[in-house]
């Protein structure tokens, strides 16, 4: 469901803030014009470890071709350390309760993995709410339970057929008669 435009604006400007800066650019005027609470939650992250590694880009667009469809994303932030290579992801909300199965993690890490042609990645979830980091490191193992799980959810969506009309489709709580407005993607 949509988000709450104030908490939108929030993580919107820390995601900006961060890439600006992890480029190199000058963001004096950008840090001057935060709220207390951007702030502080911008001198954690930006206080990371993390930080301090070689960029290899941010706001960064991958996709990886897993049978005959394509999943991708934007990560927010890809760096390396020596030949590790660590897919950071800023969580102004709180991180997947299940990161290791989270999709955004499945899909970035084989992204990763296939772009730069390495197993030496680890997925890291800053969770900026709670202050505390979800480190996931790539493992071999999973690779094809990854990859199974993004070809069964394939067939699930290739199979998909929807039994409701339009106009049936109503808002979650059922108060408003009209379809909501993810309607025209669902049919």
């Amino acid at each position: 469901m949509p988000v709450n435009d104030e908490i939108f604006e929030f993580g919107k400007n820390i995601h900006a803030l961060a890439s600006y800066y992890l480029r190199g650019e000058n963001i004096d005027k950008m840090e001057k014009s935060l709220s207390p609470k951007e702030l502080e939650v911008w001198n954690y992250l930006k206080s990371s470890k993390y930080f301090e590694y070689d960029v290899v880009n941010t706001e960064y667009n991958l996709a990886v071709k897993i049978g005959k469809h394509f999943f991708g994303g934007r990560l927010d932030a890809l760096v390396k350390d020596g030949d590790k290579y660590y897919i950071l992801d800023y969580k102004t909300g709180s991180a997947p309760k299940n990161a290791k199965y989270d999709y955004q993690t499945i899909i970035y890490t084989l992204c990763v993995k296939e772009f730069f042609k390495t197993n030496n990645i680890a997925f890291v979830y800053l969770d900026l709410k709670h202050r505390e980091e979800v480190f996931l490191p790539y493992k071999q193992e999973l690779e094809e339970e990854y990859k199974q799980r993004l070809t069964d959810i394939s067939i699930k969506i290739d199979n998909y057929e929807s039994s409701k009309k339009k106009n049936e489709c109503l808002n979650p709580d059922n108060t408003l008669n009209y379809p909501c407005e993810y309607s025209i993607i669902c049919y």
